[in-house]
């Protein structure tokens, strides 16, 4: 089994910077792959960056060049930098895991690639 645990969320000014945390815990093969999706009220849920075990990343393209997705296996975290955010960013943010994905490139981003999850923090972007 894998728990995860999401901690960072909070409320922000259009501009600024929130960094969010998984700590995960359990079989460390099952979570191979790591990802963070949010989902806004009333939207689908959105792939927002994807990293494997070697530290190769992914990003959605409405967060390419400010958020970074980074992992420390050390400390069994997972994080998101998110930098100059905007009020679209609002939503509630979830960090997922899983041990295998073919065809992570192309499929990094699909939640359902995914079989553990967090219960996810929220962030909230005022204008």
């Amino acid at each position: 089994q894998v728990q995860l645990v999401e901690s960072g969320g909070g409320s922000v000014q259009a501009g600024g910077s929130l960094r969010l945390s998984c700590a995960a815990s359990g079989n460390a093969y099952r979570r191979t792959y790591m990802a963070w999706f949010r989902q806004a009220p009333g939207k689908e849920r959105e792939g927002v960056a994807t990293i494997d075990g070697d530290g190769s990343t992914n990003y959605g393209d409405s967060v390419k060049g400010r958020f970074a997705i980074s992992r420390d296996n050390a400390k069994n975290t997972l994080y998101l930098q998110m930098n100059s955010l905007k009020p679209e960013d609002t939503a509630m943010y979830y960090c997922a895991a899983d041990s295998l994905i073919m065809g992570w490139v192309q499929r990094g981003l699909e939640d359902n690639q995914y079989m553990y999850w967090g219960q996810g923090t929220q962030v909230t972007v005022s204008s």
